[in-house]
């Protein structure tokens, strides 16, 4: 009578896994964090004057690139302790998305400052009230599609236009998504208002993966039904 034993090698255990994460999240950050440190350094010499907005914009322009290699990196992160490369990884989600991200990302800075240009400006326009509440639904409309359009191009190499379509698509299809998406921002913005600015940021790397876990359905889709 033979004893069959299962053993699970190094690595491969919940507490590995626990610090598989742990490891990833903490490099992702730090690279991420590294990435956009010059645009974080001129935001702090600006002040909250709205005629700032313009050169906030500009600051904010490595954040795209930085976010879509972050979200390539923790995509293909691996559950082994013992076969961790997040930084590795990282960079080549650099390499990979950095022009393709900017593409989506610079045109959706632009309109999302010409909103909050006019919004604070908004007495100034003569326009009635409800034109404000327009605006501010276009904006976070403009956000959500985003989320989406950050997810999609970092994962998968389409044209700049199809990935703004299939982004726009996602958006009704996959309401759960969408939300949760919406969700992710409401959180940001609750923590950069109760706390501090830089909270958000300093977390960026676990909101990146709980914007990632929520959006499986639009990646699962999108490896379906429009990738070969």
């Amino acid at each position: 009578m033979s004893t069959v034993q299962h053993t699970v090698g190094f690595g491969a255990g919940p507490l590995s896994r626990a610090a598989a994460l742990l490891h990833t999240l903490l490099t992702v950050e730090a690279l991420l964090l590294a990435t956009v440190a010059p645009g974080l350094a001129g935001l702090l010499f600006l002040g909250p004057d709205p005629a700032n907005l313009p050169l906030a914009a500009g600051c904010l322009l490595p954040l795209g690139p930085a976010a879509s290699a972050a979200l390539y990196a923790l995509h293909h992160r691996s559950r082994d302790l013992t076969d961790l490369h997040p930084a590795r990884a990282y960079l080549r989600g650099w390499r990979l998305n950095a022009r393709p991200a900017l593409k989506l990302w610079a045109p959706l800075l632009a309109w999302l400052t010409v909103i909050a240009f006019t919004l604070t400006h908004f007495a100034a326009t003569g326009l009635p009230g409800w034109w404000a509440v327009l605006l501010g639904g276009i904006g976070v409309a403009s956000l959500l599609w985003g989320a989406h359009a950050l997810v999609l191009t970092s994962l998968f190499t389409f044209r700049a236009r199809d990935t703004a379509r299939l982004a726009a698509y996602f958006l009704l299809r996959r309401g759960r998504a969408t939300l949760a998406a919406g969700s992710l921002l409401v959180l940001a913005a609750g923590l950069t208002a109760l706390l501090t600015e830089a909270l958000p940021a300093l977390l960026a790397a676990p909101l990146l993966l709980s914007l990632l876990r929520s959006s499986r359905p639009v990646i699962a889709e999108t490896q379906e039904d429009f990738t070969a």
